[in-house]
Formats: C-alpha cells, sequence, structure tokens
C-alpha cells in the first residue's frame, strides 16, 4: 500500500447549525477525516458574497464562504447537498462548483442528492471512502442519524432552560458542555452514555420554574431557521427575553421525510402534516419549505402559541409567496405572526428592536387573554 493511499483525506461540508457533529461521525466512522472550517462569521460571509451573484440567497453566499475557508485550511474535498426540488438549491452545487473552479481552486467536490435517501448517502460515503463495506457505511449512517436527533433535542432544552436561567449564560455552557459529549461517541454503547451525560449536564441548569414565558414557533427557510450566524442568533436573543422557541423545521424532521424508510417512522411527518394543514391556503409544494411554513401557522393556532416567527431569505421566492398567504390566514388563525427577512445587509440593533415589539405585543396579549377567561369563568359562577 502507498503513502498516499494510507493517507487520510480530508472532506469539508458547509455550517449548519450543529450539523457538522453528525456529519464528522459519519466520516470518521468510515476512516475519512472530517475538515470542519471555521464556524461562520462575518468574514465567512464577507467572502461568499464577494464571489457570488448578487441576487442570490443568504444561504448559498455562506456555504460558498465556508468552501472557500475549507479550502484555505487544507480540505481535499468540499461536500455539498444538492435536491431537485422547486427551490434554487437544485443549482447550488453547479454554481457553487463553477466559483471554485473561476477562483482558480483545484479541490474536488462532491455532490449528495437530499432525496435519494439511505441510497444517497451510501453512495456518498462509498465515493468519499473509496471503500465499499455496506456494514460499515450503515453503521455509519446510523450513528450520523442518531446525533442529529440528539442535538435536535438538546437544543429543545437549552430554549426550555435559556428562558427560565436564573444566571444568564447559564444554559449555554451547559449545552456547549454536552455538545462535546455527544462529539466523542463513535459507537452505540458510546451513544446510549453520551445521550444520559449529556441531558444530565443539561440537567445542572438553575431555573426559576414560576417565570412568566412565552412560547413561539420558528419557520421559515430551513437553513435560516438552524443556523444561528444567519439568523443572528435568534433563539438566544429570544431566551434572554423569556421566550422558549420551538424551531418548525429541523435536520430530524427533515430526516423523518426524505431519508428514514416509512416502516421505520412513528406519528405524522411535518410533509404529512404539511399537506393536511395547508389547505385550503396552498394546494400544492411551491419550493422551499413555502407548503411547511403555511401549515406550521395554522399548526402554531391549533395549538394555542403565544406567537410565530417566519424567517426567510432576502429573494427566497417560495417563501415570499408564503408571506404573502399569512394575511390571509389571519382570517381563520388567531395567532400573531412576524417575518424576518434576512440578508448581509440586516443590521443587529434594528433586528433585535422588533423582537422587543414583538414580544411585548405578545405578551400584552397573553396577560388580557388570560384576565378574560378569569372574568368569564368568575360570570359563569
Amino acid at each position: 500500500m502507498t503513502k498516499e493511499t494510507k493517507k487520510k483525506i480530508k472532506v469539508a461540508f458547509p455550517h449548519m447549525g450543529t450539523i457538522y457533529i453528525a456529519w464528522a461521525a459519519a466520516l470518521r466512522k468510515v476512516g475519512v477525516e472530517p475538515f470542519i472550517p471555521p464556524y461562520t462569521s462575518k468574514k465567512t460571509l464577507s467572502l461568499g458574497t464577494k464571489n457570488a451573484p448578487e441576487a442570490i440567497c443568504l444561504p448559498y453566499k455562506l456555504i460558498l464562504g465556508n468552501f472557500i475557508e475549507a479550502i484555505e485550511g487544507g480540505a481535499d474535498y468540499v461536500a455539498m447537498i444538492s435536491s431537485p426540488g422547486i427551490c434554487r438549491l437544485g443549482e447550488y452545487g453547479s454554481c457553487i462548483k463553477n466559483a471554485l473552479e473561476d477562483m482558480g481552486y483545484k479541490t474536488n467536490y462532491v455532490e449528495l442528492q437530499l432525496y435519494d435517501g439511505i441510497d444517497g448517502m451510501y453512495r456518498f460515503l462509498k465515493e468519499i471512502s473509496g471503500k465499499n463495506n455496506p456494514l460499515l457505511f450503515i453503521r455509519a449512517i446510523i450513528l450520523a442519524m442518531r446525533k442529529v436527533f440528539l442535538l435536535d433535542d438538546l437544543e429543545t432544552k437549552l430554549s426550555y432552560y435559556r428562558a427560565r436561567e436564573i444566571k444568564q449564560g447559564d444554559a449555554e455552557k451547559h449545552f456547549n458542555k454536552a455538545l462535546k459529549i455527544v462529539d466523542e461517541a463513535m459507537n452505540t454503547r458510546q451513544m446510549n452514555k453520551a445521550k444520559r451525560l449529556a441531558f444530565a449536564e443539561m440537567d445542572k441548569t438553575e431555573i426559576d420554574p414560576k417565570r412568566e414565558v412565552l412560547h413561539v414557533d420558528i419557520t421559515g427557510e430551513i437553513y435560516l431557521v438552524c443556523d444561528k450566524f444567519s439568523n443572528q442568533d435568534i433563539v438566544k436573543e429570544l431566551g434572554r427575553m423569556g421566550v422558549q422557541t420551538r424551531k418548525s423545521l429541523t435536520v430530524s424532521s427533515f430526516l423523518k421525510d426524505a431519508i428514514i424508510p416509512k416502516m421505520f417512522r412513528k406519528g405524522e411527518t411535518h410533509l404529512q402534516r404539511a399537506n393536511r394543514l395547508a389547505k385550503p391556503y396552498l394546494m400544492r409544494d411551491i419550493g422551499g419549505d413555502a407548503l411547511e411554513c403555511v401549515s406550521d401557522v395554522k399548526y402554531a393556532d391549533e395549538r394555542g402559541i403565544d406567537g410565530i416567527i417566519h424567517i426567510s431569505p432576502f429573494t427566497c421566492m417560495p417563501e415570499i409567496m408564503s408571506q404573502n398567504i399569512f394575511p390571509k390566514m389571519r382570517e381563520d388563525c388567531d395567532v400573531p405572526i412576524l417575518p424576518l427577512i434576512m440578508d448581509e445587509q440586516t443590521g443587529k440593533a434594528g433586528y433585535i428592536t422588533r423582537l422587543e415589539a414583538f414580544v411585548d405585543l405578545m405578551r400584552r396579549r397573553k396577560r388580557k387573554l388570560a384576565a378574560d377567561n378569569k372574568k368569564q369563568a368568575e360570570l359563569a359562577k
């Protein structure tokens, strides 16, 4: 065996929240070295914006910036997901590949088709590793999936504790320790132990269980919903204001819809709920996450949620369409909706002001509803 064969290739992938932990685990499992570029920053955004078409959406610019930083850091491969759906994501791959070539980068480019399911992930690992070991690949895929579900559960815990923590920043400190525990687990036994330890770490957060907490769903384009840099860490900002958030679009919910076989699914998936609740406002898929977003408003209203925030990239046509449907939905759904459109020009101060105003509106509305219900109960006696 030659030295070149023995050398592990370095594979980089774009950031989107904590997904890098699951990606890295799958690659290590098959003997490939994951190259994790610096987490998305203003420098990343600047690099992507400089080398991207002006009117392209924010996720494209950030992913391109991730790849530039990875290549300059020594990555041998850059791996990109692609989709055949009615969305510009389907064009990201070829556009990014051409952009990198135009910049003079010679790094290998590989794509993973989103809706090819387990078969697509299998072929991807086979191409990256140069191996043909079905059992190894299945173990790697299961490990990555288990980490995705656990990471999403930990984020749900973080949101719960952050809205109630006594000492600001305490929940996030324990969350970061929990991430390290999950990152180090590389087999079933270690994952079982990591799950117990990670939740135990989160439970160390001191909270005020009697604090008045608002409940808000966050929906929109999945990249912006999941990635804290692109959404300016909206979950953290709302947590400081005493708001517990629930992300309607997550990587784990996507896995249930597109990757996990039907026989292994439990309950209604997000897409199945979307097809049920989006009617009569939206009769079919129009691309991106529009169908899910429309249904999420109805779902939030059914559950009596205090409000819903819709986050979308500037120029994203599917999300523009869903935002234009929201006014019609307000005739039937009594839930406050805050649409936020993000791009590289979005300023922090104005963004926070809008969040504060929305939280104040929801809090006054909740107190008024509670007072009205109390009054009606007294009259009924």
